[in-house]
């Protein structure tokens, strides 16, 4: 037998050497970025204030004087009610498991998060910022469902809404789209909430007004804004809340958030400029509250795209959403009769269902890299015609389990504790009849 040959006595201690500074062949736990934890709590911020204090304003500004206190109260009431349910079960439901309808309690009551815990999606920031960012979301698409049915709403009616929507609607959907579920499986391009957050608001909101009827004296009697002055703080606040609405649902500081931000800016610009030339050709003068509807209008559709599409996109999108958006909030409201108060559908829902139409049209792939899709997903001009079948599929499913289950849970409130007021706290208002305090 040929004898193995020995090794050199220089080889030894250089062997050696090597092994003391190789680096273990462990898997890297993901670690916490500084500058990424930073932009999301700043973010996690923004979305927050969309709420209390920018929705608040936005549509307090725009109902009558006696019901200015109990707007905004619904608006504070969705923050609470749905910060404490999303922290017991609705982050676990949304965002845990692997289940294509509904996620499991791995997180109940936030069960095993701890400072170092990460989530599969945000691997750069504390969890706990994850779900708070989620919970920001949450609210805001709660809250945007009373601007459907303001001025004639039980507030112990929306009390039970919170709770009912949110872990029925929202978290359902929410799970598809985001959490692992199966839209978010096929492909869909929503990149911060054209399905989950304004079309789902949008629909519930025209459920809801059909469900509840028309206010007292609508269309006949004067139900002008109270102080459009409010509403247009409120827009403001909205606007600059929307850049960590959009550009934190990159789950990161960088390059990917800047472009989000800047389509999202770019849209809301056109989205107001085309609303405002709309009015200006059809009913001879351009009104304050036109301005900031086409604003709201460009926002929402931009969102299921703003992280997917290039500068001239978001202008497009913007400016096809502040004229779809005039359209659907004028014509086909007075066509179809129905009293949505603040026009939630009319912006919303057409705004989300056409925004998540367009992230097919104009996704571009490089853009849309995410761990779930590493070659991106293209549009129909990149050539994708496929993608547009997935974003209807994602619309439709959305519109199909919204209505249905809304509507569902408010003839279940009906029936525990009714939804509308008495005629005649309507004649006095709802911040005396339901709160006991007025505006002087």
């Amino acid at each position: 037998m040929k004898k193995l040959a020995s090794p050199s006595r220089a080889a030894i201690p250089l062997a050696a050497l090597a092994a003391l500074f190789a680096t273990p062949a462990f898997a890297q736990a993901p670690k916490i970025d500084p500058a990424d934890t930073a932009w999301m709590i700043a973010a996690s911020a923004l979305v927050l204030m969309m709420t209390i204090p920018g929705l608040a304003l936005f549509y307090a500004g725009m109902v009558r004087k006696k019901n200015v206190l109990a707007t905004m109260a619904q608006s504070v009431t969705a923050v609470i009610i749905v910060s404490l349910l999303w922290a017991i079960v609705g982050y676990s439901l949304a965002f845990t498991g692997d289940g294509p309808w509904i996620g499991w309690f791995d997180r109940l009551l936030l069960r095993d998060m701890g400072l170092d815990s990460v989530s599969a999606l945000a691997k750069t920031i504390p969890e706990s910022l994850f779900m708070f960012y989620q919970a920001t979301f949450a609210i805001v698409t709660v809250a945007l469902v009373a601007g459907s049915v303001a001025d004639r709403i039980k507030f112990s009616a929306f009390v039970w809404f919170c709770v009912l929507w949110l872990l029925f609607v929202y978290v359902p959907i929410s799970h598809w789209v985001w959490g692992g579920g199966w839209l978010g499986t096929m492909g869909i391009l929503d990149f911060a909430g054209g399905t989950v957050v304004h079309l789902n608001a949008g629909i519930a909101g025209i459920v809801a007004a059909l469900v509840l009827g028309a206010r007292r004296g609508y269309p006949h009697e004067n139900l002008a804004p109270y102080d459009l002055s409010m509403a247009v703080v409120g827009t403001a606040l909205l606007w600059v809340g929307w850049f960590g609405f959009n550009g934190g649902s990159a789950l990161a500081s960088g390059s990917r958030a800047t472009m989000a931000i800047l389509a999202t800016h770019l849209a809301a610009c056109t989205g107001a400029l085309v609303w405002m030339l709309a009015e200006w050709a059809t009913r001879g003068k351009p009104s304050v509250l036109g301005m900031i509807s086409g604003v709201i209008a460009g926002l929402g559709t931009i969102t299921p795209a703003s992280g997917y599409v290039l500068p001239w996109h978001a202008v497009v999108i913007g400016g096809l959403a502040g004229l779809i958006c005039f359209w659907a909030c004028t014509k086909l409201k007075q066509r179809l009769g129905y009293d949505d108060s603040l026009d939630v559908f009319g912006i919303h829902g057409v705004g989300g269902a056409l925004g998540t139409f367009l992230a097919g049209v104009f996704a571009v792939g490089a853009l849309s890299i995410s761990p779930e899709a590493p070659n991106g997903l293209q549009g129909l001009l990149e050539g994708n015609a496929g993608q547009l079948r997935i974003q209807l599929i994602g619309i439709a499913a959305t519109i199909a389990w919204s209505g249905i289950v809304t509507w569902i849970i408010l003839k279940v409130i009906g029936a525990l504790v009714g939804l509308r007021v008495s005629d005649e706290a309507e004649r006095i208002g709802l911040d005396i009849t339901q709160h006991g305090e007025a505006v002087q």
